[in-house]
């Protein structure tokens, strides 16, 4: 009987610490919900979305880092890191609704700054380009979505509602309301509007290497035609 009471006082510490979590990160549980339809309860977000498990680790990192306290911020994040595949380093600065998808192999280093509402897939690196310090890592605007694999590096601006495409390296500052891709990565589209909401569909995103060969190829096969066309009145 008595253990029966010890296991009620847990759960309902737990349901209580639960409740509590739910409430002040209610914008990263909203944005698991509205980026992603495998979500089903706030419980299972809670318990199982790594990404958002590795965000309130590093809230806890983070404060403890502006307050200068040592080897603790980087212990939590180094653990964070073993449970759930995500590395983000205490330094960095997270706005509001950050979605991390899948998680395995996010990396954010430590003078990283992001805006609201960002969504990192799976494999994406905000990280340095060498030894300097001070400002070394990329600071991204609201509503950035940086596709799988992506590596955004060095002290660079990316700014609102940018689409970053799957496996893209960028090392260049990027206007808002644009899209990148390739390897190094391209503005491949760009629109005077805002975008609505946080595009996830990355299979339409345009390649504009592939665009202009295929342009090339078009004036290549219309010359080509031109000179047969001329042969044959010739003869």
């Amino acid at each position: 009987m008595i253990i029966f009471y010890v296991l009620l006082v847990l759960f309902g510490l737990l349901a209580l610490k639960l409740f509590f979590i739910s409430l002040i990160f209610r914008d990263e549980i909203k944005a698991c919900f509205e980026r992603d339809p495998a979500a089903v309860s706030s419980l299972e977000v809670l318990l199982t979305y790594s990404g958002l498990q590795a965000i309130i680790s590093h809230r806890l990192a983070h404060s403890l880092f502006r307050k200068k306290i040592p080897v603790f911020p980087r212990l939590i994040s180094q653990l964070t890191r073993h449970v759930t595949g995500v590395e983000i380093h205490p330094g960095a600065k997270i706005g509001k609704g950050l979605f991390i998808d899948h998680g395995m192999g996010v990396v954010i280093g430590e003078t990283s700054v992001l805006g609201d509402n960002v969504t990192l897939f799976q494999g994406v690196t905000l990280g340095g380009t060498g030894k300097e310090r001070g400002k070394r890592h990329p600071t991204l605007g609201n509503n950035v979505v940086v596709g799988a694999g992506a590596k955004v590096l060095g002290n660079i601006t990316i700014g609102d509602d940018v689409q970053v495409g799957a496996n893209a390296v960028v090392i260049r500052s990027v206007p808002s309301h644009s899209t990148v891709v390739g390897i190094p990565g391209r503005i491949a589209r760009r629109k005077g509007e805002k975008i609505p909401g946080a595009s996830l569909d990355h299979t339409h995103l345009p390649d504009p290497l592939t665009e202009r060969l295929e342009k090339l190829q078009h004036h290549i096969d219309e010359v080509e035609k031109e000179l047969i066309e001329w042969r044959k009145a010739k003869d």
